[in-house]
């Protein structure tokens, strides 16, 4: 029997268009003063009604490069008005956007170019040797269009046309007849920084977009509005740039777009000359930037009044620097490739709720409205108590969560229409995420579980460490044990001795403090600026580490 309440009632509310096409309407027609700023190239510098006549010439180009709705046009671009110019015109015809890792290495990138089948690349000059490296690689694109001057020497030979992006947009008419989509098609693809195995690629609906970008606008997430300038400093190549651009575009905040620098003092210029109200990043370039702002006195942040940082923990002596000598919140995001990618923040909730305000204070924050959230035991399913103490694995699913990746199968990685992240943490009855690891980075130890992240930011609360990372190792007698990997200030007099006694001290499990140390110039990263613990464990392996050795604690 069908016990289904409201069947066949219908309500008296019109659909409406959850699409990219959307958001540009929008915010080209009641924002249309609002402006588009790429660091470092001033002639760049548009308002929205501008760049929507700029969308729509990129649109007639790429019509007449043979362009049509469900054709897939790769970007190999930095954080420029350029790639913003793609980021709504391949979608809004009716296309896929497929922006390409530069930093992938050429068989990655060469993987997913075929993976994707793109038939034509925006590339940006200064890659033109990364695009050189796949000559003949690439049997799909049949056209390449280089944004900047470029010496046609750059890609000599290459089995297809090749133009100039000015030369493609010059003349075009600045109105075009956007079609009518279905909200759930593709508009942007992003493949997985694949650390194991083949990038995996996630194809972000227009709809999926659409809910995002209204999701970051919200109080209890970035609350962004018309009263902000955005510096974009993540990359546009990953997760649609965490969806910045777009909620800006819809909610009339100016945008500084960051273009490929992200050295300090370019950064605090930036800053200075072009007054943000926010920023986003990883906490690796946000610890260099505080390095360089307590350099020197002189130097601020300005209008700035917030960060989101992803990708990692942030270190307490970070947040604390930024907010004490800065006047600049630090705020914890947590997501991924596969979540478009914000799913909780950490604002903390009004003091008659939280009653416990340190246990929060450290962690990934609360789950947004509009995603579902359960704790399970990884190997089972079982759903597990939501009372801040349990550890499991979290899951998600909701409007612009992933529940497959894009022409691959990948059964392992979603249960049920559950999103099964690899993050293990507890999570709370006020929906407060706090994570202890990695699936694939938890340290077992003598049948125990030992916390990476927790040994991590209670290393770096040291003022002489710039970066620490703590990886699991083999070890004769207890199977595993952890080992430190830290990073130390240039004019720094601490050893490993002084920071092995000062963690034995903390509020730690003595069993947990690492008897296994190293100091090395710089931490490997990964594409998007996370740590690459695979890389450290195979540098571990081969004995490329020197290390040094404590009696167990």
């Amino acid at each position: 029997m069908n016990t289904s309440l409201g069947t066949g009632v219908r309500g008296n509310i019109g659909d409406g268009d959850l699409t990219v096409t959307n958001i540009l309407r929008h915010g080209a027609t009641w924002h249309s003063g609002r402006s588009i700023t790429t660091v470092g190239d001033e002639a760049a510098h548009v308002t929205f009604g501008e760049f929507a006549c700029r969308v729509a010439a990129l649109a007639h180009g790429l019509r007449s490069l043979g362009v049509r709705a469900g054709f897939c046009v790769g970007s190999l671009l930095w954080n420029t008005r350029t790639h913003l110019e793609a980021y709504f015109a391949v979608p809004s015809m009716g296309g896929l956007l497929h922006t390409i890792n530069p930093r992938l290495s050429p068989d990655q990138i060469a993987y997913t170019i075929n993976h994707a089948a793109d038939e034509v690349l925006l590339v940006d000059a200064s890659l033109l040797g990364h695009l050189a490296q796949l000559r003949d690689r690439v049997p799909s694109v049949r056209t390449i269009v280089v944004v900047g001057p470029y010496d046609g020497e750059a890609l000599a030979g290459w089995p297809g046309e090749v133009l100039g992006y000015d030369e493609l947009v010059s003349g075009r008419p600045t109105e075009f007849l956007w079609p009518t989509l279905d909200e759930r098609s593709a508009a942007t693809l992003c493949y997985t920084t694949g650390t194991t195995g083949d990038p995996k690629g996630v194809a972000y609906s227009h709809r999926s977009i659409w809910i995002h970008a209204l999701s970051l606008c919200t109080a209890n997430a970035v609350a962004v509005s018309s009263r902000d300038r955005g510096y974009i400093i993540v990359p546009m190549f990953h997760a649609n740039a965490w969806g910045y651009p777009f909620a800006n575009f819809w909610a009339g905040g100016d945008l500084l777009l960051c273009n490929r620098h992200l050295d300090p003092p370019t950064v605090v210029e930036a800053i200075r000359n072009h007054r943000p109200t926010y920023s986003n990043g990883v906490p690796t370039v946000w610890n260099e930037i505080l390095s360089y702002l307590d350099a020197d006195p002189s130097r601020d942040l300005g209008s700035l009044d917030r960060i989101v940082l992803g990708g990692a923990p942030i270190p307490q002596k970070l947040r604390t620097g930024l907010k004490e000598r800065y006047g600049v919140n630090a705020l914890q995001g947590w997501g991924m490739t596969e979540t478009s990618p914000l799913v909780t923040l950490n604002r903390q909730p009004w003091a008659a709720e939280n009653p416990d305000p340190d246990r929060r204070a450290g962690g990934q924050g609360r789950v947004l409205a509009g995603v579902e959230i359960r704790l399970v035991q990884p190997d089972t399913g079982t759903v597990l108590p939501a009372d801040g103490e349990t550890v499991g694995e979290l899951e998600l699913r909701g409007p612009w969560i992933a529940d497959s990746y894009f022409r691959t199968e990948a059964s392992d990685k979603f249960r049920d229409g559950w999103l099964r992240t690899g993050d293990v943490g507890t999570l709370d009855a006020l929906g407060y995420v706090n994570l202890t690891d990695r699936a694939k980075d938890v340290i077992k130890s003598g049948g125990e579980w030992i916390s990476s992240v927790r040994l991590e930011l209670e290393i770096a609360k040291h003022p002489d460490v710039l970066q620490a990372a703590v990886i699991g190792v083999p070890d004769s007698r207890w199977d595993e044990r952890p080992c430190a990997l830290v990073v130390l200030r240039e004019d720094s007099t601490t050893s490993v001795d002084d920071l092995w006694q000062r963690l034995r001290e903390e509020d730690l499990p003595r069993w947990w403090v690492p008897e296994r140390w190293v100091v090395l110039n710089a931490l490997p990263m990964t594409s998007v600026g996370k740590f690459d613990k695979r890389r450290m464990r195979a540098m571990f392996a081969k004995g490329d580490l020197e290390i040094r050795q404590f009696q167990e604690s």
